[in-house]
């Protein structure tokens, strides 16, 4: 039987501040003078016939109400035994689910509408209080270890020496010299699959700091937590070419476009937006040194803003997805993630899985495909 339905992400104004708190809103410009822009990303998934089940959980935007996105609604379509519209526990980061039991049709469609507008912090007239204010308890989880990013004696004494190095004193000071250390340091690598493993504890243990997104966004999140620093990764995808650089985006078919972004917490100010990865990124595809004008005006302005070209699913570590996933947690959750009898399928084939992600521009009342 064939079902459509429509799962209402946020609503606006007061109703929606009482129904999904913001915790952390980032200073930026206000809602009413940034510029926003209408996307629809939809995902058709067709899955292998093979197999008595099958289950496929996929990754939708986030709805916490922030001054750079915002998700108006999801609806799918499609032939499913079950299917359900679920937040990852404790956030506002929805994911759709759906099974199929025996042989048959395993199809579904996706769509979410989404609003993005260009994040920009100002640094410049940043002061830290003289006394060292304490860190808000939602804030403490992005100080804390995990699997994929280990807090040991071998993080803390990188970090410490980079800051030492670079004479920085305040949070701000720290982040933005482990930031110039990453981009000085890491290697893109852009012949890994996917946005690589974002695996710290394998790269400070193979002193091999290459990687992509994943890996390098990783790097820099471990050590700002080893100085004390909140910080964490989003995970997302590109859906628009970029104003910066042609390499950091496209439109359309953006199946293979899944991107993380960083962040580091600034007490009185908020989180600060960084992307160290696509410094790297411009620098590997273009074979441009560290010094050249177009890097170094890159570098700056990828410390405190993000281009929306990019829309945010969730900032989870060792996501544990439910609803009887055999994967157990995964390291973070960007990709559609599919089972057929327990097997864990290539996400990073979208062409064997099968799916295809499709982004569009909202004009007026239509979209621009």
């Amino acid at each position: 039987m064939k079902r459509r339905s429509f799962f209402k992400l946020v609503g606006s104004g007061a109703a929606a501040a009482a129904l999904f708190p913001v915790i952390g809103r980032t200073a930026a410009l206000p809602l009413s003078q940034a510029k926003w822009r209408g996307y629809q990303l939809t995902y058709q998934i067709t899955l292998p016939s093979a197999g008595k089940t099958a289950r496929l959980w996929l990754p939708l935007p986030d709805t916490s109400e922030t001054v750079y996105q915002f998700t108006q609604g999801s609806n799918w379509s499609g032939k499913t035994n079950n299917s359900a519209f679920y937040m990852l526990p404790g956030t506002l980061s929805p994911v759709f689910y759906a099974d199929w039991k025996g042989e048959g049709e395993r199809t579904v469609k996706v769509s979410s509408i989404i609003k993005t507008a260009d994040r920009s912090v100002d640094l410049r007239f940043y002061q830290a209080s003289a006394k060292a204010a304490p860190i808000p308890p939602a804030f403490k989880r992005y100080l804390q270890p995990t699997s994929q990013i280990p807090l040991d004696n071998a993080v803390k004494k990188l970090a410490l020496s980079i800051t030492s190095q670079a004479n920085a004193r305040t949070p701000l000071q720290q982040a933005r010299a482990i930031y110039d250390w990453v981009i000085d340091n890491v290697a893109y690598d852009n012949n890994l699959r996917g946005q690589g493993r974002g695996d710290l504890r394998s790269m400070l243990s193979r002193e091999n700091f290459s990687g992509k997104c994943a890996d390098i966004h990783t790097l820099f999140v471990g050590l700002a937590r080893a100085s004390g620093i909140p910080a964490r990764m989003q995970n997302g995808i590109r859906i628009n070419d970029s104003s910066l650089n042609k390499n950091l985006g496209n439109y359309g078919d953006v199946s293979t476009s899944q991107h993380c972004q960083a962040e580091f917490y600034l007490s009185g100010l908020g989180w600060v937006p960084v992307d160290p990865s696509d410094v790297a990124k411009v620098m590997a595809l273009e074979s441009a040194p560290h010094n050249v004008e177009s890097i170094s005006q890159l570098r700056e302005k990828l410390f405190g803003s993000w281009e929306m070209n990019w829309v945010a699913f969730n900032d989870g570590e060792n996501v544990d997805l439910g609803k009887g996933c055999a994967a157990g947690k995964l390291p973070f959750f960007a990709y559609p993630h599919a089972e057929i009898d327990g097997r864990q399928q290539d996400s990073l084939t979208p062409e064997s899985f099968s799916y295809k992600i499709t982004s569009a521009l909202l004009v007026g009342t239509g979209a621009k495909l």
